[in-house]
């Protein structure tokens, strides 16, 4: 009887001990960064950087250090910070019998804020922030100054490279870190973001008192230094500068405590319709906010309640919610928690559950004290605040209107030119929102109609940045787009109502199709931005270029990428066809590269930073024509070509 070869394929029997495979500091972090600092996108490139950073700035929090410095190579690939604290260890540790430093670096877990007496506070408190930057960096280098000597140790994508050594004698003490992210993990084109870095830098520097930090760009040959002496009550000015929205009135809240929680707070109204809270945990940003910030809405709430109640001042024929109270509220909350509980490595949420509590007693009787002290103030407050609700109530009435049914009752009130799907879960549905309806009729023929609905729109629509909620549902089109996504408006929203899980920007790949996806972006940033920040929102990559060569076709999203295109062919001569729309392309051409989803490219639309997206749309939407003078001429030389 022949042999027959047997199969490589693990069998059941096979799955014993020796399948468990066991990958420990630094090739478990390797293997899954996602676990340690997100993802490796650019907010995980930039999170190594945080690590270090925050180390340096634990120093300043605990009194140890005063100065950083943050160094950005000339390829924005490597980095440098430095600080004047009391230098990392470098004995050996007792029981690991290496190098304290050379511990730090390579080992999860290995750091000196367990016991509470090293670090009072710190941002942090896993020990594991090093030896992650370590690890997913292709070079690191340490050099620490202290009792008078420099000692240096260097790393190799986290594998020590040479022993711990003196590199000269110093005066002072302070760490030195010098790390280039791995190409292995971050791609080869990722380079760090100056802006980014900038911003977070600066950020430090109000948040705690005293601290400089200077920071160098040596791709621009710049130098900036950052000092505040008056903290984030700086801070809260600059920020209602950069969002562009005057105050109410000249009044600004700030409170300092000392014992524990030890906080900062610093808040003002401003005629803005929305709110921004902007919080801190040991000097480390809490974008997703936390107990710390559900301590901070009780107390506003509870203390402006009981002033309004003090004085009679309730409203009659309208109730007052938290978010009236919150509208155009700017705040910025920095706390200081002895055991931290993050929700993550990344840290970008508080869990601790007594922490409301304290931040709500601390706050409340405070700002309730300095309402009845400062009573024009606290009556103009309450004014706004009224008028808060008084537009709210008008809101509601208005979005009842165009209110319609969930996805699982009958269809009722939808837009007459929406071509709906027939599936109910909208977990697996997805609406394109077309450019023209010539577009739409090819998108209609292309589309799978179980899952994918087509939406046409006429012309430009309403500029939202400068309409208010009720001229923006009196808009036909923007209207349509309320009806046929069926999760509300505004203050009104609720995720639950939404019928597709994707909402997809389908536009010509022409100027006029940009400009018309920005005015539906700032539509949806401004009155639905859950929608952005759940991830809903999508632009379709149409192609602008057919290119035919033979029997094959290559389809090319702009001129750049005809180019590239073009300078592969080795033979034969292409024939290069321009769409001038959407409307010019067959449905089968449509649906192969642009609706299909397992042929299409879509970018998923995000908010990396809440400020410098206020700020662009405030700059290039707003009614401020000279916002956007002074940006079209600060770029005109980066300007190959102006489609007018």
């Amino acid at each position: 009887m022949a042999k027959t070869k047997s199969s490589k394929r693990r069998t059941s029997n096979d799955y014993g001990a020796a399948a468990i495979q066991v990958l420990q500091n630094v090739e478990h972090v390797r293997a899954r960064p996602g676990m340690y600092i997100g993802g490796v996108n650019k907010d995980g490139l930039h999170h190594i950087v945080w690590e270090i950073l925050d180390n340096a700035v634990d120093e300043v929090i605990n009194g140890y250090a005063s100065k950083i410095e943050v160094k950005l190579e000339a390829d924005r690939r490597g980095i440098t910070i430095i600080d004047d604290g009391r230098g990392i260890p470098v004995d050996k540790h007792p029981k690991l019998k290496i190098p304290a430093v050379v511990a730090v670096f390579t080992q999860l877990g290995a750091g000196g804020k367990f016991d509470g007496e090293s670090y009072r506070h710190s941002g942090g408190l896993h020990g594991v922030g090093a030896a992650v930057a370590n690890a997913l960096s292709e070079r690191l280098e340490v050099r620490v100054k202290r009792g008078g000597k420099i000692h240096e140790v260097l790393f190799e994508r986290g594998v020590q490279d040479g022993r711990l050594r003196s590199a000269g004698k110093s005066r002072g003490s302070g760490t030195e870190v010098f790390l280039r992210p791995d190409p292995q993990i971050f791609g080869a084109k990722a380079v760090f973001d100056p802006d980014v870095l900038r911003q977070r830098i600066e950020a430090k520097s109000y948040l705690h008192k005293g601290l400089t930090i200077t920071f160098t760009d040596e791709s621009t040959n710049k130098t900036e230094t950052f000092h505040h002496a008056d903290g984030i009550a700086d801070y809260l000015d600059k920020l209602i500068a950069v969002r562009g929205k005057s105050a109410a009135h000249k009044g600004r809240f700030y409170l300092e405590r000392s014992e524990a929680p030890k906080l900062e707070l610093a808040l003002a109204w401003t005629e803005a319709t929305e709110s921004t809270i902007n919080s801190y945990v040991n000097g480390v940003p809490t974008p997703d906010g936390g107990t710390h910030e559900q301590g901070l809405r009780n107390g506003l709430g509870k203390a402006l309640r009981a002033y309004i109640q003090a004085h009679k001042l309730e409203p009659k024929g309208v109730s007052i919610s938290l978010d009236d109270i919150r509208e155009g509220l700017i705040a910025l909350l920095s706390v200081y928690v002895l055991e931290p509980q993050f929700q993550s490595q990344t840290k970008n949420r508080l869990n601790n559950p007594e922490v409301a509590a304290q931040i709500e007693g601390a706050i409340r009787p405070a700002l309730e004290q300095w309402l009845h002290e400062n009573r024009s103030l606290g009556d103009a407050i309450v004014a706004r605040v009224i008028l808060a609700a008084r537009a709210r109530a008008a809101s509601r009435a208005a979005i009842s209107s165009v209110t319609r049914k969930s996805a699982g009752q009958a269809k009722i009130g939808l837009p007459g030119k929406l071509a709906d799907c027939g599936s109910n879960d909208p977990r697996k549905c997805e609406l394109f929102i077309v450019e023209g309806d010539s577009a739409g009729g090819s998108a209609k023929m292309g589309r799978d109609r179980k899952t994918q609905a087509i939406l046409p729109l006429r012309g430009k629509v309403l500029n939202a940045a400068q309409a208010s909620i009720a001229r923006v549902l009196k808009n036909e089109e923007l209207g349509n787009i309320v009806k046929a996504l069926g999760c509300g408006i505004g203050k009104d929203f609720d995720a639950k109502g939404l019928r597709y899980d994707r909402i997809i920007l389908l536009m010509d790949a022409d100027s006029d199709g940009h400009h018309i996806a920005t005015l539906l972006l700032t539509f949806f940033y401004k009155y639905m931005p859950e929608l952005i920040r759940r991830g809903h929102v999508y632009l379709a990559q149409p192609p602008l270029f057919r290119v035919n060569i033979g029997k094959e076709s290559h389809w090319a999203a702009d001129d750049q990428h005809l180019q590239r295109i073009l300078a592969g062919i080795k033979r034969g001569k292409p024939e290069i066809q321009r769409f001038k729309g959407l409307g010019e392309m067959m449905p089968k051409t449509l649906r192969e590269t642009t609706l299909d989803p397992k042929k299409r490219q879509l970018i998923r639309v995000g908010i990396a930073d809440e400020l410098a997206t206020d700020r662009t749309i405030h700059d290039l939407m707003g009614k401020d024509a000279s916002m956007r003078y002074r940006f079209i001429m600060e770029r005109a030389a980066e300007a190959d070509e102006i489609d007018i």
